[in-house]
């Protein structure tokens, strides 16, 4: 068995063959002794692991496994991805929207980190729980999914109201930027909820479409485990990155990048 694994600092992504097939599999980071004591369990097998926490994984398995930068296994995932939905082109952006998002030029098959953001899956996380008290995931987007931003967001349209925008009047002059000292009790969670998501993806997006102007490439990969079950966020994503002049790719099983991408390291070597 051929397995790669991302220890990061919210989730553990695994990749794995058996007999043909890649699976995947994903567990929380305080379960990361589970995880070795299941790799410690397989026997004969070949690991490669990449990730924050991939030093504190290697520690704890029974056999050497290889480490390789996060940076690398992310890039090479990708490439398998792509390849494998037939989008793979010369140059493109590749933003990894984790914890925090990270931002990569792909230009030839050598990448190269143009910078991030500290918004990310962490921020949706823990700005939902400051303003909402909810902490579960699952919870928060199922809620956001049901809000709408129209009284807590201001766009540009409402600052140039009855007059032409010299930008698009859709696009969010200021999160959380209309005058909420008077409705401020009388939002809802799900309004709240809603908003927050909005703000992370805008974002993220943003930061996304002016790296690829330096990237020279209007392709945008769209990676990360904030994208898991969060159909908002990908939608927010999705939709501000066509309407800043980008095209947005969303890879199936984009968050396991870093795994395949370890795993592949060892199928190279298998060959």
């Amino acid at each position: 068995m051929i397995v790669g694994i991302d220890a990061g600092g919210t989730l553990i992504k695994v990749a794995y063959t058996e007999k043909g097939k890649v699976h995947f599999e994903k567990y929380p980071i305080a379960e990361i002794e589970r995880v070795a004591g299941w790799v410690n369990g397989l026997g004969d097998c070949q690991v490669c692991v990449t990730g924050g926490k991939s030093g504190v994984l290697v520690s704890l398995l029974d056999q050497p496994a290889q480490e390789m930068v996060e940076f690398e296994a992310t890039h090479l995932g990708v490439q398998v991805l792509l390849k494998e939905m037939d989008l793979l082109e010369d140059a493109y952006l590749v933003t990894n929207v984790g914890t925090g998002t990270s931002i990569h030029c792909i230009q030839d098959n050598v990448q190269e980190r143009l910078g991030g953001t500290g918004v990310g899956g962490g921020t949706l996380i823990g700005l939902s729980h400051l303003l909402t008290g909810v902490t579960r995931y699952d919870e928060i987007v199922a809620l956001a999914s049901q809000g709408s931003r129209d009284r807590i967001d201001l766009k540009v349209k409402h600052i140039y109201e009855g007059k032409e925008p010299p930008i698009s009047g859709e696009l969010t002059a200021s999160n959380f930027g209309q005058d909420l000292f008077s409705i401020s009790s009388d939002l809802t969670k799900e309004e709240l909820l809603a908003t927050v998501i909005g703000l992370v993806g805008e974002t993220v997006s943003t930061v996304s479409v002016q790296a690829a102007r330096q990237c020279r490439s209007s392709t945008i990969v769209y990676i990360g485990s904030s994208f898991i079950d969060n159909p908002l966020l990908k939608e927010v994503v999705k939709s501000y990155t066509i309407l800043r002049g980008s095209v947005p790719v969303f890879p199936d099983n984009g968050e396991f990048s870093g795994a395949m991408g370890a795993m592949s390291v060892l199928n190279k070597k298998t060959v």
